[in-house]
């Protein structure tokens, strides 16, 4: 039995998604843990067994881990936050009691990139990710935390600005390089993981992408893909708070991004070194012209 958190989620539909394929020839059992079961397509859920409710919710837990033998495990946002530490630490604390209550024996989170590095206690959501990553860690569960950069994906969040204006922006100089990854090879990575549970112990798998790119260089892949200019704009921290406040994020989440991308300027994303065994496959351009192209033209 794998149960998922999160299954409607840009990560955990995809990867529910890849468990449909793949359980049904293993022999595994797919269990979720959703708020709202009509956000599941009817055909997924006739085929796997929901679990109505939060996650964050103990009966919920308890209800969900029931004969589990892995979790997939992400915290949501919560724009009104009292504290990053609540957000994540205290969201999972009712799951992980209730890992070792069940006898749960695999687990696969959603984490950052970041452990090691100068800035890592500075980073903000990547700070609190650690610390919820210690602390499942810590029940003696096996546990792997996906190490992510930022996400292609997020620039979807941007597509009327690059549809309309050419423009997309970042706080981060223009020519400095980082990885990024696309949400579908992070769902392939907790994949993987969740049906070959031959592992043990507690530890990180990186996904860093194939290449380590600039926003001058996601300009000129965009440009090249969409077929018209398209044109970084760094912003400035504080403009970067004024646009989120304006999304409605209290002030612990805002400050939370604030603090997190000023450590990727710092060089929160370049403490592990790019291998074989890091590197997932979609390249920037190939998302580019499979997801964003599609969004820019929809």
């Amino acid at each position: 039995m794998i149960v998922l958190t999160a299954p409607t989620g840009q990560i955990g539909s995809r990867l529910l998604q890849i468990l449909l394929d793949e359980t049904r020839a293993r022999g595994e059992e797919l269990r979720v843990i959703v708020r709202d079961p009509e956000k599941l397509p009817d055909a997924v859920r006739a085929r796997v067994d929901v679990v109505t409710g939060s996650h964050g919710d103990a009966q919920v837990v308890d209800r969900a881990f029931a004969d589990a033998d892995a979790v997939f495990w992400l915290v949501p946002s919560n724009p009104h936050t009292p504290s990053l530490d609540a957000m994540y630490s205290g969201f999972t604390r009712t799951a992980a009691k209730a890992f070792t209550t069940h006898g749960v024996g695999h687990v696969v989170g959603v984490s950052a990139l970041g452990r090691g590095t100068p800035v890592a206690d500075r980073a903000g959501h990547v700070t609190a990710s650690l610390a919820m990553d210690d602390l499942i860690a810590s029940t003696g569960v096996a546990y792997r935390a996906l190490a992510n950069p930022t996400f292609m994906d997020n620039l979807l969040r941007q597509v009327a600005s690059i549809r309309d204006n050419g423009v997309f922006t970042d706080t981060v100089a223009a020519d400095r390089k980082a990885p990024t990854a696309a949400t579908r090879d992070i769902a392939a990575a907790a994949a993987g993981l969740l049906l070959d549970r031959s592992w043990t112990g507690t530890g990180e798998v990186p996904v860093l992408g194939p290449e380590d790119l600039s926003p001058n260089d996601l300009a000129r892949i965009m440009s090249d893909v969409l077929g018209h200019p398209i044109r970084y704009e760094r912003q400035t921290l504080e403009e970067f708070r004024t646009g989120l406040g304006g999304h409605g994020m209290g002030d612990a989440l805002v400050q939370g991004y604030l603090d997190m991308m000023r450590a990727k300027e710092d060089g929160l994303d370049d403490g592990v070194p790019r291998t074989p065994q890091t590197t997932s496959p979609t390249t920037f351009r190939e998302w580019c012209e499979q997801v964003l192209k599609p969004a820019v033209q929809a």
